[in-house]
């Protein structure tokens, strides 16, 4: 059995066919996803998923992208979304320095923001860091993110990147780029840390793995990352899955 521990089922790629996506995500035994809502539109739609499927948890955030658009009243709204039962996260939340719509210290304030946030309601922090680092990492300790915790969300840092967030509490997170041929640090990481520490994803319909590079990405193919990981690591594809679904059960508090 599998979880898709980052997932946006609640995207626009899937108007036409979620079902059809769901349905072979389950035969693919992927047996829980957990939906992320970063902004109004996709966080109605995680609300709505989490209540027609047994199986979908969600995280709800603001994206850092468009941390311009966040008001007030958007993390008012969030933090009171955040005491439905089935809402496992606050998030993604975090820096991404790649696209410049959101100018950096509009980023940075809205990071901490919900950081206070996950800390008032109680709930794990799902980080998004793009070309940012050293300014994540820093943030994170400044605010003490490490009282709750959180998730390394599709973890493309170093090894000692990585040991320095597991050190303030967080779970790091492969995706697709793990499986891609040339992507040396995502494969360190899978190799030196221990399994205890990671979760594995899809970012679905972002960031597909191998050999489906370029293309839709979806849950079904979260089995694909545990494969690379446990060639890696030297261990069955059974070993990573059950693994990391202990993991994710564990951190998110997801029941059997």
């Amino acid at each position: 059995m599998f979880i898709d521990s980052h997932v946006h089922l609640n995207a626009d790629q899937y108007d036409e066919d979620l079902q059809v996506v769901i349905d072979r995500a389950l035969e693919a035994k992927v047996e829980k996803m957990v939906v992320i809502g970063f902004d109004r539109k996709t966080i109605e739609r995680t609300m709505q998923l989490i209540e027609q499927y047994d199986f979908v948890y969600g995280v709800i955030g603001w994206h850092p992208v468009d941390a311009i658009d966040c008001t007030q009243e958007d993390l008012e709204w969030i933090e009171k979304l955040a005491s439905h039962p089935k809402i496992v996260g606050i998030g993604e939340t975090g820096l991404d320095y790649y696209w410049d719509k959101s100018p950096k210290d509009v980023q940075q304030a809205l990071f901490r923001k919900q950081i206070h946030l996950a800390q008032k309601t109680g709930l794990p922090i799902i980080i998004h860091n793009r070309d940012a680092t050293g300014d994540v990492v820093r943030i994170l300790r400044e605010e003490n993110a490490a009282s709750v915790g959180g998730v390394m969300h599709c973890f493309s840092g170093s090894v000692e990147t990585a040991r320095e967030c597991i050190a303030m509490n967080f779970m790091i997170s492969l995706g697709g780029p793990v499986t891609f041929k040339n992507a040396r640090l995502p494969k360190e990481v899978a190799t030196e840390i221990p399994l205890e520490h990671l979760m594995i994803e899809t970012d679905a319909p972002y960031l597909a793995p191998h050999p489906h590079r370029g293309k839709r990405n979806e849950p079904a193919f979260v089995p694909l990352v545990a494969e690379e990981i446990a060639r890696l690591k030297g261990l069955t594809i059974e070993e990573i899955g059950q693994a990391t679904t202990d993991n994710a059960k564990k951190f998110f508090g997801i029941d059997n």
